[in-house]
């Protein structure tokens, strides 16, 4: 099973910018569909982004969709990165990366309780 550990989280303005990043160890992401959720307090967690190993196509929560951008090091292929632009008050929660073995899926995979693996979370907060 892969581990996955979250990075880049904080403080920042309406309208900022962050970077969020993801790093597996234990094997790499191949084959692996990598997904971006949040939970916002008393929430429950929500589907972000996620970027698909078959095909290597990405989609977006209509929330976040045109602001926010997913992508992969595909060379390495231990790193998934979810950069975060013109954030907003209502983006913050804590961002969770998950993974999903799916070598040969065609469907973008939005349901969190269908992910195998989940990192521990990193908390962003937009003040307004």
């Amino acid at each position: 099973q892969v581990q996955l550990v979250e990075f880049g989280g904080g403080l920042v303005q309406a309208g900022g910018s962050l970077r969020l990043s993801c790093v597996a160890s234990g094997r790499t992401l191949t084959n692996y569909d990598m997904g971006w959720f949040r939970q916002a307090p008393g929430k429950e967690r929500e589907f972000v982004a996620v970027s698909r190993w078959s095909g290597g196509t990405t989609f977006y929560a209509d929330s976040v969709k045109g602001r926010f951008t997913i992508s992969r090091d595909r060379a390495e292929n231990v790193e998934v990165a979810l950069q975060m632009n013109s954030l907003k008050p209502e983006d913050t929660a804590v961002y969770y990366c998950a993974a999903k073995f799916n070598p040969v899926g065609k469907n973008a995979v939005t349901n969190p309780d269908d992910y195998d693996s989940w990192g521990q979370g990193t908390h962003v907060t937009v003040s307004s």
